[in-house]
């Protein structure tokens, strides 16, 4: 992600809505300090028209290039249309950049992580035949990754369509340890190594 923010600023150096006369500062983010990398003198012009106020737009877009964060006092109309056609994410806010910029940065980066999290698809088991199954939830647990061991695991025992099911893990998700003791099922471990765990997860087999 560019890290970069525009901001529409006033002339009281506070942020502006795009129909007050002002200037849009591009603020570039490095070694963890917001400073000004470009800026442009800015007054959006309705008694133009539609045809002239989407050109007006089409400039501020222009010269925000790779920026797609976009903040203003208020943005609403054709320039709300034409940054969001431009993929930029709209923020508005009142008050001075400084006070703004770590903070909707911070949300942008949250927002993309768990975007990310969202197009990863979540692993199930493995059918091994026989109402068998077989699953290694270490690489979960240890990587990450925004994917939970409840997210992978629990619609799958809540299903109940197994007869067996081994999970690999580095220790015993506690979740799961309520959930076999509240559903019935039985559970063997075993210390595969050092780090490892092996889970036999089966259902109670009623005896005549």
């Amino acid at each position: 992600m560019l890290k970069e923010i525009a901001v529409h600023v006033g002339r009281n150096g506070e942020t502006a809505t795009l129909y007050e006369q002002g200037k849009i500062v591009i603020y570039q983010r490095k070694q963890g300090s917001w400073n000004v990398h470009r800026e442009k003198d800015y007054s959006f012009k309705r008694e133009q028209g539609l045809p002239g106020m989407r050109k007006q737009m089409g400039e501020v877009v222009d010269f925000i290039g790779g920026c797609k964060i976009f903040v203003a006092g208020a943005i609403s109309g054709i320039p709300y249309y034409e940054l969001e056609k431009a993929g930029c994410s709209i923020w508005e806010f009142s008050g001075e950049p400084d006070d703004l910029l770590e903070y909707v940065w911070e949300k942008e980066e949250q927002a993309a992580l768990e975007k990310a999290v969202r197009l990863v698809a979540v692993p199930g088991p493995v059918d091994m035949g026989n109402g068998c199954y077989s699953i290694s939830i270490k690489e979960i647990q240890e990587a990450g990754t925004g994917i939970t061991t409840k997210q992978v695991l629990l619609p799958f025992l809540r299903q109940g369509d197994f007869y067996r099911l081994e999970v690999l893990c580095n220790h015993i998700p506690p979740w799961l340890k309520m959930e076999i003791m509240g559903s019935g099922l039985t559970c063997e471990v075993e210390k595969v190594a050092t780090g490892e765990v092996r889970l036999v997860i089966g259902k109670k087999v009623c005896s005549a």
